[in-house]
């Protein structure tokens, strides 16, 4: 990661389209609402970040726009066409998305791993080719992880496991790429390593990324666009000095807190006050906070 403070990324400046956009979407698991008529545009060629409580929505509205979810109401829509229109293979050149804790059968190595990327461009009459063969070099050589070829999946560490992992959605060599908590069951050093690698796909090959995360300070060093979740829809979005303030982090977290500038980036800096949750007399949304993790299981 570079010293000082982040560069808005100059390929995603001033564009006016997005590749993903979703109108009057309504996703639900059963009876139980999670996003309720959201329309919403992705900015295209930078990083997107994901925030809100558990429980929030926004592991579910990943999934809606990467086709692992069928809304109840509304769309989402790619390159302006409506995503459960297309077939699954045509999607998946143009969208990958890494689930959150991925597993890979046993045995499995990282080089068979990143060549299932390139399934999406197989069929009886197009087998593997030099192109599908440069593609998987490219993504082990740029994931650091080229050394690692022969090593069972199963064998590596949590960091060196998520890389492969993401060098899988870079063989697939699509524009947009979709995470669900990458940095989850990392240590800092790891975490840290895994978003300077998404910083640098993004910076150097233009790909779009969409991520949750959960770490606000993090999300605040590494993103380019913030969208907060709540209450079944979009809270705030923007950059994430226009995100991230303390009535914002009140009314989603529920928590008490001063915003700073991380004295390393300066970008915005959660500081806790040191009492938790706030979920007394003063907080305005105590029932919510108090049942807001039983939807955690289903919405993430």
């Amino acid at each position: 990661m570079p010293n000082g403070r982040r560069m808005r990324n100059e390929n995603g400046e001033g564009k006016s389209m997005s590749m993903i956009q979703t109108k009057s979407l309504t996703l639900a698991y059963g009876d139980v609402p999670i996003i309720d008529n959201l329309t919403l545009s992705i900015p295209e060629g930078q990083i997107t970040v994901l925030i809100g409580s558990n429980g929030c929505g926004k592991s579910t509205l990943l999934r809606s726009l990467a086709r692992l979810l069928k809304p109840e109401q509304g769309s989402v829509l790619l390159d302006g066409k409506d995503i459960h229109q297309s077939s699954t293979k045509a999607v998946a050149r143009k969208l990958a998305m890494l689930p959150q804790g991925p597993t890979a059968p046993e045995g499995l190595t990282v080089l068979q791993l990143v060549k299932q990327g390139r399934y999406p461009y197989q069929s009886w009459l197009k087998q593997w080719s030099e192109e599908d063969e440069r593609l998987v070099r490219h993504a082990l050589q740029v994931t650091g992880v080229e050394s690692l070829a022969d090593r069972p999946v199963d064998s590596l560490s949590g960091g060196q496991r998520q890389r492969a992992w993401i060098a899988m959605t870079l063989a697939q060599n699509t524009d947009v790429i979709l995470l669900d908590e990458p940095t989850t069951y990392l240590d800092m050093s790891h975490q840290i390593e895994i978003l300077d690698l998404l910083y640098e796909l993004n910076q150097n090959e233009g790909r779009t990324i969409v991520m949750v995360l959960h770490d606000l300070n993090l999300a605040c060093r590494y993103a380019h666009h913030i969208i907060a979740v709540r209450d079944k829809g979009v809270y705030a979005q923007g950059a994430p000095e226009d995100v991230l303030t303390p009535q914002m982090v009140r009314d989603v977290f529920c928590m008490d807190c001063i915003i700073c500038d991380d004295p390393l980036f300066g970008t915005p800096m959660c500081v806790p006050r040191g009492k938790g949750r706030i979920c007394g007399d003063r907080c305005e949304r105590k029932d919510e906070c108090k049942t807001n993790n039983l939807l955690a299981t289903h919405a993430g």
